[in-house]
């Protein structure tokens, strides 16, 4: 049997990481600026994530939502403190797309309603309504295209206003910062207009925070930026490190009732001992405070170099805009530089490293992006 080909691949087997660094099966070391996909927060195989992983499946991996876990409990105290939304309840499941498919699920048994209002160059999963709200028709199906979503240009509060008005929409979805649309941060009167626009309404504003989110842009939550509280947030990536997990952040104004949501392997004993130990080492090694720093850093550099259109972002979530495409630079920066890094469309290089990135790491990734432009 062979693999289904969907997936277009660099001829590289990475086989170890270690911090900010992967090996290929060859020996070569890189700097990974992009975490797979901003996935990797607290640096790869770290000792003290490896040890809560390895104590818990040899104690105890899996066990049903039918019986009390703890750790769940844990996992939401630590979420709760971390991201001052201690009033807010925890929904645990597996995947970003899964947080968001729930998130859309929840609105719609509050207030009835089924439209939703996205936002051009939005991303939000590939399962069924997750995709419906993504701004991409290439990835939705027929069976996916119900005609619940309105797309709406970023930073259009006037046309969003004029939607909420017609009093069916369910929800609002947006991302803390638009991770695949190219690094696009939300400005902030618009998401505090936006919110007011949404309580006036009765409808539901979800922060869709899985790129952006976990400390991330230099803060908890991306939105917090703005001083914003939305009714649902939801995350995944950089809380598991690598381990598939997500959640919802849940306002009291919800009321839960027994089924209303429900998940196999969602906040799973394995899945919530990796997320806990991912929350201590961003706690006990200040790496929300280290994304702010280096981040700064960073685009302070990027913007001395002339070639460079615009730099765009916040923390360690960086978007870097050309003029030209950008898929020989990339191509050069990871074959003869060995960085990795991601792309947005054909002008845009995405940034999205380990929170725990060094100071020195940054600085020699400028020296290598620099060589690489000066060719």
């Amino acid at each position: 049997m062979k693999l289904y080909d969907v997936y277009p691949l660099f001829d590289i087997n990475i086989v170890k990481g270690k911090g900010c660094n992967v090996w290929d099966d060859a020996g070569n070391e890189y700097l990974d600026l992009y975490g797979g996909h901003a996935v990797i927060s607290i640096g790869h195989s770290h000792p003290h994530y490896v040890t809560a992983i390895e104590k818990q499946v040899a104690t105890l991996g899996f066990y049903s939502n039918s019986v009390i876990n703890r750790l769940q409990e844990r996992v939401a105290e630590k979420v709760g403190n971390m991201s001052n939304y201690n009033d807010y309840s925890l929904f645990l499941v597996n995947s970003g797309a899964e947080a968001n498919e729930n998130a859309l699920k929840l609105s719609s048994f509050h207030n009835g309603r089924t439209r939703v209002i996205s936002f051009e160059k939005a991303f939000h999963g590939r399962t069924s309504l997750a995709v419906e709200v993504t701004d991409n028709p290439k990835i939705i199906a027929p069976i996916n295209a119900n005609n619940h979503t309105t797309y709406v240009e970023l930073g259009d509060i006037e046309t969003v206003k004029r939607e909420l008005a017609k009093g069916d929409v369910t929800a609002v979805i947006i991302e803390g910062i638009q991770g695949v649309g190219g690094i696009r941060v939300p400005d902030t009167q618009f998401l505090q207009q936006l919110q007011q626009a949404c309580n006036d309404t009765e409808t539901t504003l979800i922060l869709d925070e899985i790129q952006s989110g976990c400390g991330r842009s230099g803060k908890f939550f991306a939105h917090q930026w703005a001083g914003i509280r939305p009714d649902i947030i939801t995350q995944a990536k950089g809380i598991g490190n690598g381990f598939p997990i997500g959640c919802l952040l849940i306002s009291p104004k919800f009321t839960p009732w027994a089924g209303q949501l429900g998940t196999t392997f969602g906040g799973n004993h394995l899945a919530c001992a990796a997320a806990q130990s991912v929350l201590e080492v961003m706690e006990n090694e200040n790496l929300i405070a280290n994304a702010d720093k280096v981040g700064n850093y960073l685009m302070q550099e990027l913007t001395k170099i002339d070639s460079i259109r615009e730099i765009r972002g916040k923390g360690l979530m960086i978007g870097i805009e050309f003029e030209k495409p950008i898929k020989e630079i990339r191509r050069q920066l990871l074959f003869e530089e060995h960085v990795f890094t991601g792309v947005s469309g054909n002008n845009v290089i995405r940034l999205l490293p380990p929170l725990s990135l060094s100071m020195q790491q940054a600085k020699e990734f400028i020296v290598r992006f620099k060589r690489i432009l000066n060719k």
